[in-house]
């Protein structure tokens, strides 16, 4: 069964990196702080198809779980504790054109999936010889990754961990001031 073509990825390059970019516009134009982080998801999903059509799988998936998953979460947490947010300010997407919009992208969605599921689209490309990803099919996709980041790179993540923690309880502290003011 042959494999997709190069104008399979060219398209698919173009589609993502443009909903990324576009997301990410929406993104910095928002005034509602819960938008701003739903469209930053969007960006962080589109990053990480991006990831999986250049053969890194194992980074596309982080992608999703750390910054699309985790990250997003103590964002909405600390936008929710600080109550950034009016509830009218939520829902960017009322008028009929971005739903006919989000109908478009889901419909296209599910093609891409039918056309998976039947079969036309059965293998990655092949990568040039000395790619890196080869190297990773060698090897595997976790040790290079996990190995420095445990043994050179410990203490910068360690310390990257401690200020994400400083900035929580900070915004904890910040909010209970707020509440107690009233």
């Amino acid at each position: 069964m042959p494999g997709p073509t190069p104008l399979f990825y060219t398209f698919h390059f173009y589609l993502f990196g443009l909903i990324a970019v576009a997301s990410a516009l929406v993104f910095v134009t928002r005034k509602s702080p819960v938008a701003a982080a739903m469209w930053l998801v969007v960006t962080m999903f589109s990053l990480a198809a991006l990831y999986v059509m250049l053969d890194a799988q194992f980074i596309g998936a982080i992608q999703v779980l750390v910054y699309a998953g985790a990250i997003m979460v103590v964002f909405l947490f600390v936008i929710m504790l600080l109550n950034l947010g009016e509830p009218s300010q939520i829902a960017d997407a009322r008028g009929l054109g971005w739903k006919l919009a989000a109908g478009a992208v889901g419909l296209g969605l599910l093609a891409e999936i039918f056309a998976l599921v039947r079969g036309t689209v059965a293998q990655p490309f092949s990568l040039p010889e000395g790619y890196a990803a080869q190297q990773v099919a060698a090897q595997g996709a976790i040790s290079p990754i996990a190995g420095p980041l445990f043994h050179q790179y410990l203490l910068a993540f360690e310390i990257t961990s401690m200020v994400l923690l400083t900035a929580i309880v900070g915004a904890v502290v910040l909010g209970k001031r707020r509440t107690d003011a009233r």
